[in-house]
């Protein structure tokens, strides 16, 4: 299985167009050593010709362009990409479906509650019906059950429910419900091998642990640096949490979080500009270094091959290291 970085930013981008905060100044004047991002995507393979885009981000054309593997090659008109799934509603994570519009129909697989969304308060799926049709709806459940994405014999994909606000366009964006966000946990059945993927996390259950222990790579939220972020960076009032992020800092943050999953790499995507891991010199990116957490980085390649099973009682090291989390949140 391959799975390749489309974007690697937040929402946004980075620099962000109406940004000018240290990290955005920085790296359009060549005062950082960092590299520019665009809004976060990642597509998934089997067999490096047909490609599961997870997440369409308006950046969606340049992330198509900058990738020849999921550029046309078999005909007058053709793409890379299989099918769509979409772990939320928000704009950054599904408004490239307007760009793809010449591709109607094609397959789209989201949650129920992601499905109203989006055919409502933000109603893409009903403006694509102008193209060919529109899109194909596929429901991806949320009671954890595997399925597998027409066309991708041998992938399994299981969407598991995580906490985190609808968009503020949703008809219920105070009354939050489950599958507003997911996770996928993405395996290649063949191999074994499988990649859990959030890109929005504001914290763990045993759920999601679960998913975790079982993963050989985790690509998980890695927006902030700081639960006051934004307001130390004078760009916003909203803390991690309240955007539903966790934190890479600080007690019970992220590092804390990752400490727990020694043998799986760890990689941090979905990074806002205002992050100071962003910097390849910061001292918060050599704590990454040090942890042996990496950052995503657009056209970063993603390589898991058949190997031996990770883990064998997952059960109990779930409630092991829910144990030792809890413990590290009340700080023991």
């Amino acid at each position: 299985m391959r799975v390749h970085v489309l974007g690697s930013a937040a929402g946004g981008g980075f620099p962000q167009w109406n940004c000018n905060c240290q990290n955005c100044y920085g790296v359009r004047n060549g005062k950082i050593r960092a590299v520019p991002r665009t809004q976060s995507s990642i597509a998934v393979s089997l067999d490096g010709i047909r490609w599961l885009l997870i997440n369409a981000s308006p950046d969606i054309r340049a992330q198509l362009e900058a990738s020849v593997a999921l550029q046309p090659k078999r005909g007058l008109r053709d793409t890379g990409i299989g099918a769509v799934v979409l772990v939320d509603s928000q704009i950054d994570h599904s408004s490239g479906l307007l760009m793809l519009r010449e591709g109607c129909p094609f397959d789209v697989y989201a949650s129920r509650m992601v499905h109203q969304d989006l055919s409502s308060g933000f109603p893409i799926f009903t403006m694509l019906e102008s193209w060919n049709g529109g899109i194909n709806y596929c429901e991806l459940a949320i009671d954890g059950s595997p399925m597998t994405p027409t066309g991708f014999e041998g992938l399994q994909i299981t969407a598991v429910p995580i906490c985190g606000k609808a968009p503020p366009y949703s008809p219920h964006r105070n009354d939050p419900h489950p599958g507003d966000n997911v996770a996928l946990y993405i395996q290649d059945i063949r191999s074994g091998k499988s990649v859990f993927y959030a890109p929005g996390l504001g914290g763990l259950d045993e759920s999601v642990i679960d998913y975790m222990i079982r993963s050989d790579c985790l690509l998980v939220d890695g927006t902030f640096w700081r639960e006051d972020e934004m307001i130390f960076a004078g760009v916003g009032t909203k803390l991690a949490r309240e955007m539903g992020h966790l934190p890479q800092s600080g007690r019970g943050g992220m590092i804390d979080m990752l400490r727990c999953f020694p043998e799986q790499r760890k990689i941090l995507i979905h990074i806002n500009n205002t992050n100071p891991i962003l910097d390849e010199d910061s001292p918060e990116r050599a704590q990454l270094s040090k942890e042996n957490i990496e950052v995503a980085y657009d056209g970063m390649e993603i390589g898991l091959d058949a190997s031996e099973s990770l883990l064998t009682d997952a059960n109990v090291l779930t409630a092991d290291i829910a144990t030792k989390l809890e413990n590290q949140r009340a700080g023991q």
